[in-house]
């Protein structure tokens, strides 16, 4: 199960992060980390290699639900962090392209590089998509649109400033929101609405 809701269920065969841009500055993911103990150190670059888990043991877990589900793919993580060796993401990813048939994956990145120039299988069930934060974030559009998948999303989550005009060119779904929190920084409704126009002029799902 997960309270996150525009999704039905998370995965997680990696865990633990490192914090690389201002979206990161109050993850809820490394906060309950440090408060379960699933983390032994706060999720700084020099504290990565003893954060970030591989779980080969929940590469199946998809594969034991029948019901056709909507997993959101490391909830607790980056599956593009770069330490998580290529040769997981690929087994990641064969359970995937294996599943193609029951369930969507929606894989979430703030490591737009790594994942523009990864080979796939992009199966039409699995779905890129990057954070954007703020105007400084916006160039993960652009490693977005490289990808080889076939469905691109967006999540403007937490969004920190108005950003303006944006390139939603090939975007197939935006989800926006404020952060949460008791350290949530300022968050006003009109960058959200702003967003939420440009989709709808381009007849972008967009999801608040």
């Amino acid at each position: 199960m997960t309270n996150i809701s525009w999704t039905e269920e998370s995965w997680n065969p990696t865990t633990g992060c490192s914090r690389i841009s201002e979206g990161c500055r109050n993850c809820y993911a490394e906060a309950l980390s440090l408060r379960h103990k699933w983390s032994p150190a706060e999720w700084t670059a020099q504290n990565a290699g003893r954060n970030i888990v591989l779980h080969p043991d929940r590469l199946d877990i998809p594969r034991r639900r029948k019901k056709c589900t909507k997993y959101f793919v490391n909830s607790m993580s980056d599956l593009f962090h770069e330490l998580v060796p290529d040769s997981f993401i690929a087994e990641v990813f064969t359970v995937m392209a294996d599943l193609r048939h029951r369930h969507t994956f929606q894989i979430l990145t703030k490591r737009a590089e790594r994942m523009a120039a990864w080979p796939g299988p992009w199966t039409l069930n699995i779905w890129a998509g990057v954070s954007v934060e703020n105007r400084r974030s916006l160039y993960r559009l652009d490693y977005l649109r490289q990808s080889q998948a076939e469905h691109l999303w967006v999540s403007f989550e937490p969004l920190l400033e108005d950003l303006g005009l944006i390139d939603l060119d090939y975007i197939n779904w935006v989800v926006a929101g404020g952060e949460s929190g008791p350290h949530r920084r300022p968050f006003d409704h009109a960058w959200a609405r702003l967003i939420r126009d440009q989709c709808k002029e381009q007849r972008i799902p967009f999801y608040f």
